[in-house]
């Protein structure tokens, strides 16, 4: 499998009480694939799974497996503290239809490369299917390093990492040294040096709100090659990825912009909370302004 284009992390809409808004996930599904998105990714960061038990977990995958009904692929996320229970999630999701699953570092270990490398491989054995890697060290605690990517060699399943470290210098090392391994942006105020240097996927929370500005400018670089244009659609989103990327409050931010376009995307569970007012406004007035400018540069392009 090769990962190419806008795959959205997708939020998991609450009510107030914190159960799951079921019809304003089906929403969510239809406006991402009706915007052209080209993959959805299931129990990453910007779903919150972290927060949530095994069951809710296991019944999103099939659920949004439903929803999605294979029009694009569905990406299981399998984040755990253990390998174990990444595995159960594994072997869930391949039996519920999943098309590749994403596996990120245990979080609050530490394991060293070699350690990380014998998770990743477990969870591969256990499904046998393609795999996103996501590194994210600002979260997980450690760094998917050398030995760690030389040992997953061995398995071709790994096909695709998400690199969410914000190093530039880890760019240049994967784009160089791992071709082999499809490069993805995982830090949105770097998508355009990402783009650059061969990236040929982008997982985006953004889109969750916002998937047309995200589309034009993987369109712009990774299909028309067109980087003059690149740049004018990136200097138009960097205010927003400067929200999203340095404001602290990522997932809220991402929940209200789903709001704002007419989907009820509900709080953050605890211990974040929503947004104040001050937030909101600013954070509605950044979007307005990026759409704007976008919708500018593709008339001007046609």
């Amino acid at each position: 499998m090769q990962f190419e284009g806008i795959y959205t992390p997708i939020v998991t809409p609450y009510h107030d009480d914190f159960t799951i808004n079921e019809e304003a996930l089906a929403q969510t599904v239809e406006m991402l694939i009706g915007a052209g998105v080209h993959g959805i990714i299931v129990a990453g960061t910007t779903g919150e799974y972290y927060a949530q038990s095994a069951e809710t977990r296991l019944w999103l995958f099939e659920r949004v497996h439903q929803l999605i009904a294979a029009r694009v692929p569905m990406i299981a996320g399998t984040g755990d503290m253990q390998t174990e229970n990444s595995i159960a999630y594994a072997k869930a999701a391949k039996e519920i239809g999943a098309d590749a699953l994403l596996i990120a570092t245990p979080p609050y270990s530490c394991p060293t490369g070699r350690e990380l490398a014998l998770h990743c491989l477990a969870i591969d054995r256990a499904a046998n299917l393609p795999v996103m890697l996501y590194n994210y060290p600002g979260r997980m605690g450690v760094t998917m390093d050398e030995e760690c990517l030389d040992r997953l060699g061995r398995s071709a399943n790994f096909c695709g990492i998400k690199e969410s470290s914000g190093d530039i210098n880890r760019l240049h090392l994967l784009a160089r040294d791992y071709p082999h391994i499809g490069l993805g942006c995982g830090m949105d105020d770097q998508a355009l040096e990402f783009f650059a240097w061969g990236a040929r996927f982008w997982v985006c929370a953004g889109s969750n709100f916002a998937p047309e500005a995200h589309i034009a400018l993987y369109r712009a670089c990774a299909i028309e090659g067109d980087f003059t244009k690149g740049r004018a659609i990136m200097s138009a989103m960097l205010p927003l990825m400067r929200v999203l990327e340095q404001g602290g409050k990522f997932i809220q931010c991402i929940k209200h912009g789903l709001t704002v376009r007419g989907i009820p995307a509900g709080p953050p569970r605890r211990p974040l909370h929503p947004l104040n007012k001050d937030d909101k406004r600013a954070l509605e007035e950044v979007i307005r302004t990026m759409n704007t400018a976008i919708k500018r540069i593709e008339g001007e392009a046609q």
